[in-house]
């Protein structure tokens, strides 16, 4: 099965109010597991995750074509910008282009603007290019959405946009990402974690993570941020590793 929607919120129980623990965006696909009611126990195919979501009529499987490199992209109903929808679509959402018109391709119905995708194969030298994009997103615990992002769903999404795996979870990162450094010698592109929470270095002095306490993705001084989530949280680095 796959998501033929902007997201889709994947809980750890079966209920709406219990906590959202990953999301699902456009195009990815899953497994059904089991079936509870108007519930579904799934497996994202991504990364292996495990947990429930609302039934619903979801598609088959397809081939993609494209994927969304902007922070979001905006959908139309025809090939032109006067047609406007109110469904967006998020950064690393897939889609297969079936048409073509102008500046806009088709999938599903829907329109999208050229500009906002690249080929499904592409890759960048740098992983972690496209970040800055989510610089000011709103802080969600389980997002992976241009609404609201967390910490490790961010790391998560660069490398996905890459072709590349990543666990979905910080404490699943640490363990997953082997080359271990040292803060005094570490460069760009370093991931820094603490219990619970994961930021990458843009270089020796600045990261950028989703941070809870600040409600959005930001850009910090990385001995301010040590010495911050030390302070507030009592929590001290525990690895670094080098992203080659």
């Amino acid at each position: 099965m796959r998501s033929n929607q902007s997201f889709i919120n994947v809980y750890k129980k079966k209920s709406l109010k219990s906590e959202v623990v990953t999301q699902i965006l456009y195009g990815e696909t899953f497994k059904k597991i089991k079936k509870h009611r108007s519930w579904l126990k799934i497996k994202c195919d991504l990364d292996n995750y495990k947990g429930f979501i609302k039934e619903k009529n979801y598609p088959s499987n397809q081939k993609n074509t494209h994927k969304v490199f902007n922070l979001y992209a905006k959908l139309y109903s025809k090939p032109n910008t006067k047609n406007k929808i109110k469904k967006k679509l998020s950064f690393g959402s897939k889609i297969n282009v079936t048409e073509k018109k102008a500046n806009f391709y088709k999938f599903d119905n829907l329109w999208i603007n050229k500009n906002d995708l690249k080929n499904i194969n592409y890759k960048t030298r740098n992983v972690f290019k496209y970040i800055k994009k989510f610089i000011n997103t709103k802080y969600k615990w389980g997002g992976r959405h241009f609404e609201g992002v967390d910490c490790s769903g961010l790391i998560q999404l660069c490398f996905n946009f890459n072709n590349k795996f990543c666990p979905r979870d910080a404490k699943d990162q640490i363990r997953y990402f082997k080359k271990n450094v040292k803060l005094k010698s570490m460069k760009k592109n370093s991931l820094i974690f603490w219990k619970g929470h994961v930021a990458l270095s843009l270089s020796r002095k600045h990261l950028i993570h989703a941070y809870g306490p600040l409600k959005k993705t930001v850009q910090m001084p990385i001995n301010k941020t040590i010495d911050r989530i030390n302070k507030t949280a009592k929590l001290k680095v525990i690895g670094i590793k080098k992203i080659s």
